[in-house]
């Protein structure tokens, strides 16, 4: 009886735990994934938005921020001071690029994970001109990072 009821125990074990490997292993269907990817990027973006304007530093303010499909996009106004727009994306644009992936990478990493991108767009604080969008996936990640 001994022998029998621990042979019970042991399938019965084993059952249990073949059945959630197959539910940890399975994949949800792919529209549900994207479904599921759109919500956190709208509940995330609409969470966020409620503590906006924020200072960044002393040229930088995010002002917007928002989901666009399984996109999370940060607007932030750079205050250039009498620097041109062109001059700010001529000698700006590979030191910033740099700097936001590296922080983006680092900061954000459940969103790229999950495989939501995050895009930054930058825009000036003076004449309101498009400086420099970012768009950022985990594939723009270093493996460290990844």
């Amino acid at each position: 009886m001994k022998k029998s009821l621990l042979t019970l125990s042991i399938i019965i074990a084993f059952s249990q735990y073949s059945f959630a490997e197959g539910i940890k292993q399975q994949d949800l269907p792919v529209k549900e994934m994207q479904k599921q990817k759109r919500e956190i990027v709208k509940l995330s973006s609409e969470e966020i938005s409620k503590t906006l304007p924020q200072t960044v530093d002393k040229y930088t303010v995010l002002t917007k921020v928002e989901g666009k499909d399984s996109t999370m996009v940060y607007t932030f106004e750079i205050n250039t001071g009498s620097k041109s727009d062109d001059a700010v994306r001529k000698e700006d644009r590979t030191r910033m690029q740099r700097a936001v992936t590296t922080g983006v990478c680092q900061a954000s990493k459940r969103f790229l994970d999950a495989q939501i991108s995050i895009s930054y767009i930058y825009i000036s604080a003076i004449s309101k001109a498009n400086l420099f969008q970012f768009d950022i996936s985990k594939k723009d990640c270093p493996v460290s990072d990844r």
